[in-house]
């Protein structure tokens, strides 16, 4: 993340140097906005027929229509938002039709992991998880938060537990707050593991003290996830195609 600074550091700074920091900070930020529309240009565009005529969505938009939510990628308030909001969405359209999460995600800032984890359990439908690629760090949390008997991975997925992480700065005792707020949060997060693992809370805490890798065998083992998935059933319109 690109963060200006301020104070009286940077008005002490030559002039050069700081058209020089303006000159990279353009230069980066418009290398992010160049990939951004790169991404964008390559999200495929699908076309679909009705009664009413030819409508194109892209694929994303598409698969939100068979109430199919991704979550891919580092977990942040961005991704966050865009996930609730599509999980409140659904719901709005019907209340008591499952909903279908892809998770393929290293983890990420765990407050935002818990605004995804509380809406799916806040939320009338019950929420299949699939992962695919990997759920690591909250990436596992969301998969295991998932209804219960509805929780799956692809057999080349992996999974990782571990305990949350941090850094601190400042005076001893705002260090001494961030601290006890961490440890409270790991605890709060064991009992949330060992709700939908049925495990103890002291197997939990040794199985996340450090990072656990597991595979989708031994995340069934350990009550992450309920089944395993190698080949999808035929659907219905799959049959009558």
């Amino acid at each position: 993340m690109l963060k200006f600074d301020t104070g009286s550091t940077l008005e002490a700074e030559p002039s050069s140097a700081m058209l020089t920091r303006t000159s990279k900070l353009l230069q980066t930020t418009g290398a992010r906005r160049g990939l951004h529309s790169i991404v964008n240009s390559l999200v495929p565009m699908v076309l679909e027929q009705s009664p009413r005529g030819e409508r194109v969505f892209d694929i994303y938009s598409r698969l939100l229509k068979e109430r199919i939510v991704f979550v891919h990628g580092p977990v942040h308030d961005d991704m966050a938002s865009l996930v609730t909001a599509q999980l409140l969405f659904l719901e709005s359209e019907n209340p008591e039709k499952d909903i279908y999460m892809y998770i393929n995600s290293p983890g990420g800032i765990v407050s935002s992991g818990l605004a995804i984890y509380d809406t799916m359990q806040y939320i009338q439908p019950k929420v299949n998880t699939l992962c695919m690629g990997q759920a690591a760090s909250m990436g596992s949390l969301l998969l295991a938060g998932g209804a219960p008997g509805c929780r799956s991975a692809l057999p080349n997925a992996r999974i990782m537990i571990h305990q949350p992480s941090g850094g601190a700065q400042g005076m001893a005792s705002d260090i001494a707050i961030q601290a006890e707020e961490i440890i409270k949060l790991r605890a709060r997060l064991n009992g949330l593991y060992a709700s939908h693992t049925g495990k103890p809370i002291k197997v939990i805490e040794q199985a996340m003290d450090r990072d656990l890798f597991m595979d989708p065998q031994e995340a069934q083992e350990f009550g992450i996830i309920d089944s395993i998935i190698s080949n999808r059933k035929p659907t219905k319109s799959t049959i009558e195609h």
